[in-house]
């Protein structure tokens, strides 16, 4: 079967009525440690300076008998201009269940521009697409293709501020968004250290706690804070410095020896990785399974880390079904990140989310199992950019 068309569309979901919570949520107004934090201006919210007209990428490729399937990315308008000027006119026409092949020839011809960054987007979204489409040709789950279920369900850790709110919705692992960075020395050190003792007595020692720090720091600054947060027994510090430091990577782990650390959301391709598995900079392996390069890259880097006993645990790997599927499948990866945005109150059925996309429920997640991703998106709700 070849693919017949590859195209960017906009998605139109049906309006859904969401509940008003019970207060806001801690993503509508807390501080967070960013890259930018040493600008005052836009120091607090990544919203104040990330792309404000650029949001979700959904890609559509449909085979010659007509059946499509959708892989979702980031930072449109910029990633379509990759797909649809460039991508996909050299893939149409090729074996649509090929997709080693596909995505050999993805990394390959985005060489001239760079395959990391906006053109790994791209290629994540066509590649999600691909493996949709060949579950629903198969009529199989995207898990079963990738040799079945490695457990009966999966352990959900939960991303965000809101601690009490996830307590009651059953969770057991917590990670927080760190506040404060270099730019606010010795008193943000200790605030954020207070941050973390009031979640610490908050959940108690029966639960895990880790502190995501999303490249806000340095090394210097990551040794001080880790050494000060030592009492709280955190399961992890989470991407301390900017992706491209590698070498600041290996200082870091020279440092900390005795802290386990995570990283490799914004890692591009499955080259970062296998250096990072190479030299033991980190524990934890964070590959994006929507920026990365998608299920293809993403099997490679599972398939590196086994071997090197280093696990992986995809970033945000229960926000769609694509990262749903892919943990499900692999004895590798042991938890699933549940990132909450929603307010407090908001049953996690009720909050936004992906039409055929399951929540968790008591700390556990298990994906669907209609063919390909399982996401029950009408095709009429798709229109061509």
């Amino acid at each position: 079967m070849k693919i017949a068309s590859i195209q960017t569309v906009r998605l139109h979901l049906p309006l859904q009525s969401v509940p008003e919570g019970s207060r806001p949520s801690w993503a509508e107004h807390a501080e967070v440690a960013n890259p930018m934090s040493r600008y005052p201006h836009v120091k607090r919210q990544r919203a104040l300076w990330l792309p404000k007209s650029w949001g979700p990428l959904w890609c559509k490729v449909t085979a010659e008998d007509g059946t499509w399937g959708l892989g979702l990315s980031d930072h449109a308008p910029a990633v379509a201009a990759v797909i649809d000027g460039h991508l996909a006119p050299q893939l149409v026409g090729q074996e649509c269940l090929a997709t080693e092949k596909l995505a050999d020839m993805m990394f390959r011809l985005t060489k001239p521009y760079g395959t990391t960054g906006l053109a790994s987007y791209a290629i994540s979204a066509i590649d999600l697409a691909l493996w949709d489409l060949k579950g629903k040709l198969l009529g199989k789950p995207v898990y079963s293709l990738l040799g079945g279920p490695a457990r009966d369900k999966m352990i959900c850790y939960v991303t965000g501020n809101d601690i009490d709110w996830y307590q009651e919705l059953g969770f057991k692992a917590f990670k927080l968004a760190c506040p404060y960075g270099p730019a606010d020395g010795l008193d943000g050190l200790a605030k954020n250290e207070e941050f973390v003792a009031q979640a610490r007595e908050q959940i108690g020692d029966a639960c895990e706690l880790m502190l995501d720090c999303w490249m806000a720091f340095d090394v210097e600054y990551a040794v001080r804070l880790a050494e000060r947060l030592r009492p709280y027994k955190l399961r992890w510090l989470e991407e301390c410095l900017i992706p491209e430091d590698m070498d600041g990577h290996v200082e870091l782990r020279r440092r900390l020896p005795d802290q386990t650390l995570a990283t490799g959301e914004h890692w591009y391709t499955h080259l970062p990785f296998q250096a990072a598995i190479k030299q033991r900079m980190v524990d934890i392996l964070q590959p994006d399974i929507n920026w990365c390069g998608g299920v293809t890259t993403c099997q490679k880097i599972v398939g590196m880390a086994e071997a090197a006993g280093v696990s992986v645990m995809l970033h945000g790997g229960a926000r769609n079904p694509y990262g749903q599927h892919f943990s499900y499948a692999f004895a590798g990866i042991p938890w699933l990140e549940y990132f909450i945005g929603s307010r407090p109150g908001v049953p996690l059925e009720q909050a936004p989310r992906l039409p055929g996309q399951p929540v968790a429920k008591d700390g556990y997640l298990t994906p669907s199992d209609a063919p390909g991703f399982g996401l029950e998106i009408d095709e009429a709700w798709l229109e061509a950019v």
